[in-house]
């Protein structure tokens, strides 16, 4: 009985950390259903600079530290017996959290590009927004999409 309420805990567990390290995309093509069909500022540039950096998520939820925590202290109890098991639970519990915490990290990463722009104006700067989709290069021509709250994101 309490083997199989671990295996139950353990699939929860592993569903709603999956579920949390899901991030929404910042790549200069994809918009949330907010930002669909509202107007936006246009201004042309050409692109002075690129460089990949990483993306990571600015307040982690603790989801995978929770998740990981929970998980090892149900498999740390499950090893000896007595006070044994309370060890073990505490033991694993502890790694468990520091495994999650690292799992997080490292899912919520993505690549990036610094993107730095000339507009037609004359102005000068840079905007971080995911890679994928759209292939930028030095000397060429973008636009420069700015909603109403100043989000701006990079696109041919």
């Amino acid at each position: 009985m309490n083997l199989t309420l671990g295996r139950i805990a353990i699939v929860a567990i592993a569903a709603i950390f999956a579920s949390g390290c899901a991030a929404p995309s910042r790549t200069g093509y994809t918009y949330t259903d907010r930002e669909a069909l509202r107007p936006m500022q246009v201004e042309m540039a050409v692109i002075e600079a690129i460089r990949e950096v990483r993306l990571e998520r600015s307040r982690p939820d603790g989801v995978g530290g929770a998740a990981g925590a929970v998980v090892g202290g149900v498999a740390g109890s499950n090893v000896g017996g007595g006070s044994g098991r309370i060890i073990g639970s505490l033991l694993g519990a502890v790694a468990g959290g520091v495994a999650g915490s690292h799992i997080e990290q490292s899912a919520t990463t993505r690549q990036a590009l610094e993107i730095t722009v000339r507009t037609d104006r004359g102005r000068v700067f840079a905007v971080v927004q995911e890679a994928g989709g759209e292939q930028f290069a030095p000397g060429q021509r973008v636009r420069i999409l700015t909603d109403s709250r100043g989000v701006t994101r990079v696109s041919h």
